[in-house]
């Protein structure tokens, strides 16, 4: 997929252009934190494609400042990784985020930190994880701690990372850590950590935030045909992917059927916790559209995850677009129908939107597919800014290769290559495109 010769269209003044990491995917510094469920998940033989584990990583904690340096090179405005959960755990854990976080003001560059990036303490997990109502509250005490620490330098707050795939891939699928493989029974898991950010978020509040978001992922849900049993089939996708965690957050509600199979003596009590004054902005990660029909009567493998026959559902490849190294399809119109889907849908109870993740994985250093993909997807967001969506900011997924969960070292995301055996970290083309075309925006 190429790149236009045009420049990319203006966006608006202050719109915010960043870059994202997550904790547990480059710091390493394994010895130095307190085991999380991924240190267990990828210790398990076969859990991980190529065998390897994130004791090492990039080692960012030790190189932090080299990468600071290159994401103030970039010419990004933020930077949003995530704290470890963890790290935080051990003695002087919240130490390196205050370097990073000094660095990064030194550099002139916005952190902007998520507080839940997948890495839960391995103890909590011990205690029931987040089948538990006490994780909720506990993560809660823990975003507290950070906002202590760090409030007098950070402005801008995510709770959550992604709480849909933490539980359909970790916890119905058992595709990522913890494992479980719980189906329909997981959906404690979602009640859970959408409390979580409830709560997190009145802790956040009482330390003086006020610009608190989560990063929830989204995509359109197409039906595989116009039979009823495709359509059919679809709309509990897209209810179980998105409006399931989407309409509690905006509107205070689950999706019609869903509230009664939360757990909790209040479900009506927990949504507000939820809902009421929790986000002052809505974050989405996008990366494709899900072609979806009726449920099949064999397991199927599909983009390295094994979907069982008992599902409601079958995903289906979607043909007609270029592809990424993980088969993901690139349609940079589905942004756009994402975006403006969101407004149409939600109205005056969406408030602006960052777009928190985007991007793709390709190998290579001369990379004009991912080149291609971010150029086609500035443009797609654009369209939806140009058609009345209130979209504040865009987060490049991501700074540098990282180990990619279940896949490890096997996919590279970054806009910056790493060597993970010498350490060496080499600005890819995509790198000094995005550059450039930030000095452009500001010229």
């Amino acid at each position: 997929m190429a790149a236009t010769a045009d420049p990319l269209p203006q966006f608006p003044p202050g719109f915010v252009w960043g870059v994202s990491t997550s904790a547990h995917q480059i710091e390493g510094a394994v010895d130095e934190r307190a085991p999380s469920v991924w240190d267990a998940f990828s210790a398990e033989p076969g859990r991980i494609k190529d065998g390897s584990t994130a004791a090492v990583a990039c080692d960012h904690v030790a190189r932090h400042r080299e990468d600071v340096r290159l994401v103030r090179d970039l010419g990004v405005d933020a930077y949003r990784f995530s704290v470890s959960w963890p790290r935080v755990l051990a003695p002087g854990g919240l130490d390196f985020y205050d370097r990073l976080v000094d660095e990064l003001c030194a550099r002139g560059v916005r952190p902007v930190p998520t507080l839940f990036h997948w890495d839960l303490p391995a103890a909590l997990e011990e205690a029931g994880g987040w089948r538990e109502r006490d994780t909720a509250a506990r993560f809660a005490e823990y975003a507290a701690d950070v906002a202590a620490r760090l409030g007098d330098r950070v402005t801008k707050w995510i709770t959550l990372n992604e709480p849909a795939e933490h539980t359909l891939l970790g916890h119905a699928l058992g595709e990522h850590a913890p494992g479980h493989k719980l189906l329909f029974d997981a959906l404690p898991v979602a009640h859970h950590q959408l409390l979580a950010h409830g709560l997190a978020a009145r802790a956040l509040r009482a330390a003086g935030a006020d610009d608190i978001g989560i990063a929830n992922s989204h995509g359109p849900t197409w039906a595989a045909s116009d039979d009823p049993a495709d359509t059919a089939a679809a709309d509990l996708y897209d209810i179980i992917l998105n409006r399931l965690f989407s309409d509690p957050l905006l509107l205070g509600r689950y999706p019609d059927g869903f509230g009664e199979l939360m757990p909790g003596d209040d479900v009506a009590a927990d949504l507000k916790v939820i809902s009421e004054d929790t986000l002052d902005w809505y974050g989405i990660n996008y990366y494709q559209p899900t072609k979806v029909g009726a449920p099949g009567t064999t397991d199927v493998e599909f983009s390295g995850l094994t979907l069982p026959a008992e599902l409601p559902f079958s995903v289906k490849e979607i043909a007609g677009y270029p592809t990424t190294d993980f088969g993901w399809p690139v349609v940079p119109d589905a942004l756009t129908s994402l975006l403006t889907g969101f407004r149409d849908r939600y109205g005056d109870r969406l408030p602006p939107v960052v777009v928190t993740e985007n991007g793709c994985a390709y190998d290579g250093l001369d990379d004009q597919d991912r080149i291609g993909y971010l150029d086609g997807h500035l443009r797609a967001l654009h369209r939806a800014l140009t058609a009345g969506v209130d979209v504040r900011g865009y987060f490049v997924w991501s700074l540098m290769d990282n180990w990619e969960w279940a896949e490890g070292y096997t996919k590279r995301f970054g806009l910056v290559h790493v060597d993970y055996t010498t350490q060496v970290r080499t600005p890819k083309a995509s790198y000094h495109w995005l550059r450039d075309a930030l000095r452009a925006q500001r010229a």
